[in-house]
Parts: structure tokens; C-alpha cells; sequence
């Protein structure tokens, strides 16, 4: 049996600076948070939540307070019936398009007739857990496919591509700017749903992270960020990143060119979408916002880890039997400015369709959840430019990228 996949809202939670004591929601448990956008979900379409078949979370960090199947514990904490189920994933920062495209898939296939996805992560909290390397300290996966800071990589890239740093600070100025014009004219306003303090005082309405004050001469004058990492030592091994790079590219000389004003912003934040098969929708009297055309995964080079969402979408536009010249608005995750670059650059893609709103640069990159939200800012620009189709991407550590391509219905 294969019937379609709507998609009948989109709700995501502003995004706060992803510091402790200086981000707005930083003192939020992260259930709190995931809560939100499910109480939202929930109260703006009437949902009978005793009927989702499942909610499906997308979570990176899944350790200390972000741990326990927050999926299914936030559905809990948000006064949820006990009946909805929940399961929590990790694809790294792909996490929530995947929870999405998983969704998608189970009621496509007949399985289920209402589920709900999304994603969170609260890096004001992961930060306080310590970091760790993505081997997770295998030495023998290291000897395999050594896998640097996601930072060095995107020099190394920028590096191997020719991108210099004018190249990649122009995609951050574009990025502010645009989302700058986006928050001037509400455009992210029928997502966007306030986070409340268990006291009812507003914690954050509006997203925290933008710098529209930013310039092309004040991006100039910031110093590479990543650079400085080359000489730590990655763990007890005492290897630092320049020996890690050098087992692969022992005669790279890295040009570094990415710093905090051209890759993506550390902030908090949730996000969740509400999908439905066509005849439980109708029995509900909800009317499609849009629905899932096409989704693809693909994998490639850990080690140049943030290489594969070119692939993605081509692979999505060929199982979609389309074209970029099809697709009205992508949506790219500026994880780092090259990500970004590259794509437009191999795909030949108009930059006038990509990140119309701004992107991670301007708006920041809660890991998991950012898939979810991509998803819905694309359908909510669809409807206000009277559009289409979008797709959507975004690369994932371990060399990643899911895919998805949405239509207006």
C-alpha cells in the first residue's frame, strides 16, 4: 500500500544563544524545551494525541539531561496522552531531517496514519558534558578513517576547493542580511512559537542569535577560528589535529579561513512537524500544507565529513524524477560557509533560491532540531511566495546527508 505523506504544520521554538547564563532558554531542561513545540503542536490543531501512532525525535547529544528517550519524555512532560509511543534517533546535525523523512516513510507505507517529528538539542547544555572525538576514542576506527573537528574540515575543503576567506564571509554577510529582511518582516512568525518559564513569564519569543549589524569589513576583521586547534591534543593518545590530518594529507597546507561570523551560530532550540495520511487528516478536518515528494540518505569520505549534501539532492531529485530546475527554494544548512559554497558552486544552483531567509550563520544550528526547522521555514516560504516545491539538506558528521523535496498541496 502507498498513499501520501502531508504535512499539516510546522512549529519550531526561537533559538537562544547556546551559552549558559547568557542565552535565554539555557536554564530550560531540555524536556522543557522539546515540550514546547509539542504543546504548540498539539493546541493549534486540535490533536487528539491518544491517536499519534508515534513521535519521532531527533537528538545528537543523547547523554545526561538530553538522554532517556527524550522523544517520548517530552511528549510525556508536554501532557500528552500516554498512549503516544515515542523513539529518539541520532544522525548528528541530519537528526532532524531524518526524523521527518522516517516519519514520512512509516505512513507512505501504510504503517501509521499520524505521526509526529522533530528534533532538539540544547547546546548551552551538551557544552557542559564535555567534548569528545568522533571516533569516540576507537583506535582502530581511527586508523580506519581518521575524523578531524568539523572545523578543520571545513578549511581543509575550503582549502582543496579554492574557496578563499572573501569567498566565505560573503556567504555569512548574505546570510545576516537576509535573515535580517526575514525577522524585519515576520516572515518566521506562523512557526515560531514563544517558550514560557514554568511561571509563565516569557523565556525567549524571538530569535536570540542575529547580528544584522554585521559587515563585510567587520567579518574581514575577525581572526580563523579553527587554526588554533591543529596543535591540540585530541584525546590521552596525545595526537593532536595536525597529525590526524597529516595520515590523510601529509603535505596539505591548510589555508583557514572559517571563524564565528561565517559558520553556523551555537544556540538552543526544538522543533516538530505534524504529518498525516490523507484520509486521517480528512477525518480530522485538516487541510495539507504540503507533502513529502521524494527523500534520500547518502553517505560518503568520513574524514571530509561535510562533503555529501550535493549528492544528497541529487540523488532525491532523481528518485523525485525532477531537476533542480524544478525546485522552487532549497534550503542548504550553513554549517560552515563552504558547505554552503560548494553545493551552489557543484550544482549550479541559483543563489537567489538557496537560504532566501538566511541561514545557520545568521539564525544558529541546534544540531538535531535544525532539520525540522529548515523543513518548516521552506514550506512557510513556499506559501508566502505562492511557490511550489522546495528541498532541503544538510551534511552530518561521519560523512552524511539526508535529503527531502516537499510540495505545496
Amino acid at each position: 500500500m502507498t498513499q501520501e505523506a502531508w504535512i499539516i504544520d510546522a512549529v519550531r521554538t526561537p533559538r537562544g544563544i547556546g551559552k549558559q547564563g547568557k542565552g535565554a532558554l539555557s536554564h530550560l531542561h531540555p524536556q522543557r524545551l522539546a515540550a514546547t513545540t509539542l504543546a504548540a503542536l498539539r493546541d493549534r490543531n486540535d490533536l487528539d494525541t491518544s491517536e499519534v501512532d508515534d513521535v519521532i525525535w531527533g537528538c545528537s547529544s543523547q547523554k545526561g539531561k538530553q538522554g532517556a528517550c527524550i522523544g517520548r519524555m517530552a511528549a510525556l512532560d508536554a501532557g500528552w496522552n500516554t498512549k503516544a509511543g515515542g523513539v529518539t534517533l541520532d544522525r548528528f546535525c541530519g537528526s532532524g531531517i531524518t526524523s521527518v523523512n522516517l516519519g514520512a516513510a512509516t505512513i507512505m507505507a501504510g504503517m501509521e496514519d499520524c505521526v509526529v517529528s522533530g528534533g532538539i538539542e540544547m547546546m548551552s547544555y551538551t557544552a557542559t558534558l564535555g567534548g569528545g572525538t568522533m571516533d569516540a576514542g576507537n583506535l582502530h576506527l581511527r586508523d580506519l578513517h581518521p575524523q578531524w573537528h568539523q572545523g578543520i574540515c571545513a578549511d581543509v575543503i575550503a582549502t582543496q576547493e579554492g574557496f578563499s576567506q572573501e569567498d566565505v564571509n560573503q556567504i555569512g554577510y548574505v546570510s545576516q542580511q537576509r535573515a535580517k529582511v526575514a525577522i524585519e518582516q515576520g516572515r518566521f512568525q506562523r512557526s515560531v512559537v514563544p517558550v514560557y518559564n514554568d511561571d509563565g513569564s516569557v523565556a525567549l519569543d524571538h530569535d536570540e542569535y542575529p547580528r544584522p549589524e554585521t559587515t563585510l569589513e567587520g567579518l574581514a576583521g575577525l581572526n580563523p577560528a579553527f587554526g588554533k586547534f591543529m596543535d591540540f591534543p585530541i584525546d590521552d593518545t596525545g595526537e593532536t589535529f595536525d597529525q590526524l590530518v597529516r595520515r590523510t594529507y601529509p603535505d596539505i597546507e591548510i589555508n583557514h579561513v572559517h571563524h564565528a561570523g561565517n559558520s553556523s551560530g551555537v544556540v538552543d532550540g526544538a522543533a516538530c512537524l505534524l504529518l498525516a495520511s490523507p484520509e486521517y487528516a480528512k477525518s480530522q478536518g485538516w487541510q495539507p500544507r504540503a507533502k513529502v515528494i521524494a527523500m534520500a540518505n547518502t553517505a560518503g569520505d568520513p574524514t571530509l565529513m561535510l562533503n555529501e549534501p550535493g549528492p544528497a539532492a541529487r540523488k532525491v531529485l532523481k528518485k523525485a524524477g525532477m531537476t533542480l530546475d524544478d525546485i522552487d527554494l532549497i534550503e542548504i544548512n550553513e554549517a560552515f560557509a563552504v558547505v554552503a559554497a560548494k553545493f551552489m558552486r557543484d550544482l549550479n544552483a541559483d543563489p537567489e533560491k538557496c537560504n532566501v531567509n538566511g541561514g545557520s550563520i545568521a539564525l544558529g544550528h541546534p544540531i538535531a532540531a535544525t532539520g525540522s526547522m529548515l523543513i518548516g521555514t521552506v514550506i512557510d516560504e513556499l506559501e508566502r511566495r505562492d511557490l511550489s516545491t522546495g528541498l532541503v539538506t544538510m551534511c552530518a558528521a561521519g560523512g552524511m546527508a539526508p535529503a527531502v523535496i516537499v510540495e505545496r498541496v
